[in-house]
Formats: structure tokens, sequence, C-alpha cells
């Protein structure tokens, strides 16, 4: 009889880790509280829109391609993939903007128009991203960091020397860049990994080569078709799914180390493993005793978490000009917004946003004629969020976008809906608020990570984006694959 897997969550690494559990024989239930799987991917329709509720950019397509070839499959199975080109629109005043063409060498074009040689630093800082991504993405981020002794191979000492990990990213990319627009271009996806420029490590160039190399892309119908993909491929492979289970608790018989048990409001499930893809802090604090915790709440208290977000999902009765399918609006300070998120924690004063558009490249999220439109501003966790704030905020940042585009938009919208820290505690039990998981700092990095195993109970894992290797899309379905792979070593 095949071992039984209950997973607990149908987010991204929730859905991976049960895939490949299940492809390895196991038998595996996965329950999820919401109505729907996808996690922070899910969907909602109204009014004829269709909103993705969380992920936007689709980055890092060999990560996709390598996460469905473990099953001998491939992304073009299950949803049509297309490359944006502009890659993104960013706004830097009512005049003035940028569109990032999707070419290199057009990219480069763009960079010397601003910069005068800066085009050849482009390929050489390029060209130092590959190195740290090919290291990062197709070796470091694939170790469980349960020992020191997964890093102690020479080659992998002499890769560490070579990724600048303990070089700020903001020193690193102002000794290829000087001009601010410059910086900004390169320093903007550094704003969603959880820490400012001047703390998270160099090392993180690798995402620049993510964005301008391995190019932005989107799945025509939405996100949620990654969802979509992956729900069917793990049918496929025999997973039951099994949605609206709010687990209440994780049982373990006294005397033992075994959880043998799942509960939940609409019953009892008996397991030989589990593997938790909710919110780590909330399986530590609600679901398990607490001598059975890993960390107390003075650790969890201690951890640096990336940011929340102030959402809003917008459907307007007309198409809006100018914009791209993304916009990022950094028309206002971004080193004062970081440290109203990092160091000094409050509701902004004077927001960066980002707009996506996606009824630009995909006609089926809107009726004709009219624009699918999700504004998102990056807050700090754990700030008191009411209607009048979220309300201050939406009036504030429609009102630079009506600048930019130049015409009204608010007298147009037919639908609305706002979404923060409460709705992300409400949902996803998320810790603090978060919506992006753990910063990435040095000093949350592999081995200082929260373990993706439990100490104290023997067949308890954990996997998502509090655990190794990080926040992210990618790197949740990695997470998957690698705890379903400790889970196999253990209970084969």
């Amino acid at each position: 009889m095949p071992k039984r897997v209950i997973v607990i969550g149908a987010g991204f690494a929730g859905l991976s880790a049960a895939t490949s559990l299940a492809d390895k024989g196991y038998a595996v239930t996965i329950l999820e509280k919401n109505e729907m799987p996808g996690g922070r991917a899910r969907l909602f329709r109204a009014e004829g829109f269709t909103f993705d509720m969380g992920p936007s950019w689709y980055w890092m397509p060999d990560v996709f391609e390598t996460y469905f070839a473990r099953f001998g499959k491939k992304p073009s199975d299950y949803y049509n993939l297309v490359r944006l080109d502009p890659s993104y629109k960013v706004v830097f005043g009512p005049n003035d903007s940028i569109d990032l063409p999707a070419g290199l060498d057009n990219l480069k074009l763009l960079f010397e128009s601003i910069e005068p040689g800066s085009g050849p630093k482009l390929d050489e800082f390029l060209r130092q991203a590959a190195y740290k991504y090919d290291v990062g993405i197709n070796n470091f981020v694939w170790k469980p960091s349960r020992s020191i002794t997964e890093f102690m191979s020479a080659k992998l000492l002499y890769d560490v020397t070579r990724l600048d990990i303990f070089q700020s990213f903001a020193s690193h990319a102002r000794k290829f860049f000087s001009h601010p627009k410059l910086l900004e271009l390169v320093e903007f996806p550094i704003l969603f990994l959880g820490a400012t420029p001047q703390n998270t490590p160099a090392m993180y160039s690798l995402m620049n080569y993510a964005e301008m190399v391995l190019g932005t892309w989107y799945p025509m119908g939405g996100m949620h078709e990654i969802v979509n993909a992956m729900v069917s491929l793990a049918e496929e492979k025999g997973v039951t799914i099994l949605l609206n289970q709010t687990v209440q608790k994780i049982d373990v018989p006294a005397g033992t180390k075994i959880a043998n048990r799942v509960i939940t409001n609409k019953g009892t499930f008996e397991a030989d493993v589990v593997v938790a893809g909710a919110d780590y802090n909330h399986v530590e604090t609600s679901l398990v005793a607490s001598d059975q915790r890993n960390y107390d709440d003075a650790y969890w208290q201690k951890r640096v978490l990336a940011p929340s977000s102030l959402l809003f999902y917008l459907g307007v009765n007309k198409q809006i000009p100018r914009l791209q399918h993304h916009n990022l609006f950094f028309d206002e300070d971004f080193a004062l917004h970081a440290e109203e998120i990092y160091t000094h924690p409050r509701w902004p004063t004077r927001p960066l946003f980002y707009a996506s558009a996606p009824s630009k490249t995909d006609s089926t999220v809107a009726p004709e004629g009219c624009e699918n439109l999700f504004l998102l501003i990056p807050v700090a966790p754990d700030l008191v969020d009411d209607e009048p704030t979220r309300e201050h905020y939406y009036n504030l940042i429609m009102s630079r976008l009506e600048s930019y585009v130049g015409e009204t938009v608010r007298d147009h919208v037919v639908y609305k809906r706002s979404y923060a820290h409460r709705d992300f505690k409400a949902d996803y039990n998320a810790f603090r608020g978060n919506a992006y998981g753990l910063a990435n700092t040095l000093m949350q990095t592999a081995l200082l990570k929260p373990s993706l195993k439990n100490k104290k109970v023997a067949n308890l894992f954990y996997t998502g984006q509090l655990t190794v290797p990080g926040p992210g899309v990618p790197p949740s379905l990695i997470s998957g694959l690698v705890v379903a792979d400790e889970v196999a070593k253990e209970f084969a």
C-alpha cells in the first residue's frame, strides 16, 4: 500500500510537491483552504473582467520548462506563452517614460542613449549576471539547505567567491552605471526581493539576467493558466485536490514524533507524511503544539519580511492610452519609499506603484473596448489596514496615472476591488500580512532560512515562500520539487 501524503495548500509549492510525490508513487491528497487552487495566484471574474489576484510577471521561463519536463511535459502542452515587447514601461514623470525593448541589442542602444558608454558596460554586467544565474538557479536553489555539507565541494566554494554574496547590489550596480534612470532600471527587481539595494547581495543581479536576457512573458488567458496546467498534471498523476478544507490541527499523538492525522473543518485525514505548503508561521503557531515548533515567537519577530501590497483590481469601460502591459511608476523618490517599507515601516508618503494592463495583450480578460487594470503599491507588512487608508492611496495613484495618460480614468471605472494586509491574513494566514515571504537578505539565505523539515515531528515538512529557496513563482516551483525529493529520501 503506498504511503499517504497530505499536502496543506494548493499554491505553486504545494501543487509542485504533490505532483512530484504522486509521480514517485505516493498517495497524495491536497487540502486547500480556499474555493479554488492557486494560492496567491487565484483569479476571480466580475462584470465580464477576469482578474489574476497575485503574480503577474512571468520570468525565468527555463524554470517552468524544467518543472514540466520532470513529468515528460512542456508548458506549451497546457498554455500559449508570448514574449512581451516592450517588456515593460517605466514612467519617470508626466512626459518622461521609457519602454524597455525585449531584444538585447535594442536594450543596449537604449542604455547608450541615456548614458554614453553604458552599452558595453551592460554587456559585462549581464555577463556576470549570467554566471550568477547559472550557479544560483541551476545549482544553489536546488539545495535543501539542511546541512553545511551540501555546500562543501571545491567547485561550490569557488562559485561562492564569484557570486558577490558579500557585496551589496547597490555598490555592484554603480560599478557599471551612474545615470539615475539606469540605476533605477537595474535596481527595480530588488524592490520585490524584500530589502533595499544597499542591503541585498549583489548575487541577485541574476534577476537582471532573467529580466533582460530571458525576457518577460505572458501566458495567454492569464497567470492562472499556470495553475490550471499544474492542477491538470497533478490530477493526471493521481493527486486528489479537496477545496474549502480549513486545516485546524496536525495531530501528533502524545509520546510520539509522528504526525498521523490532519484535521480540517470537514473531516480527518490519515497521513504517513505531511507537507505544509501553508504559511510556515501559521503552521507553527496554530496547527502544531508549542513543543513541536521549530522556532519560537522571538525567532519569527526577528525575521525580515519582503513587502506586503495594497492592490486594486479595476474594470474600466474604455481603453487607456499610453500604457503597456506592465508599467512601473517611478515618478517619486525610490529611496524614500524603500525607507518607508524597510527601515522605518509605515504607510508611504509618496509611493512608487505598478500598473498592469493585461488587456493590452489578451483580449479575453476584459469586454471589448474595455481595459483590465491591476494596481499594486509595495508597502511594509503589519500595517493597520482600513478602508479610508485604501481609498486615500487609490486616489493618490489614480491622480498620477491620469496625469500620465492625459485623461480621466476614475470616471470610467465600472468595477473596483481592493486587497491588502487583512485580506492576505484572512485568505492565506499570511504572517504579518506579508505578500512575498521573507526578504532575500544575506542572513536569510540558504541554511539561514527556516528549515524545510520539522526537527521535532519526524514526518512534517515545509514548502513555499517562507522556506528554501525563497519567494516568487519559480522558487516556489523549485521548493515543492526539493521537498518532494527530501521526503522520498526519508520515506522511500
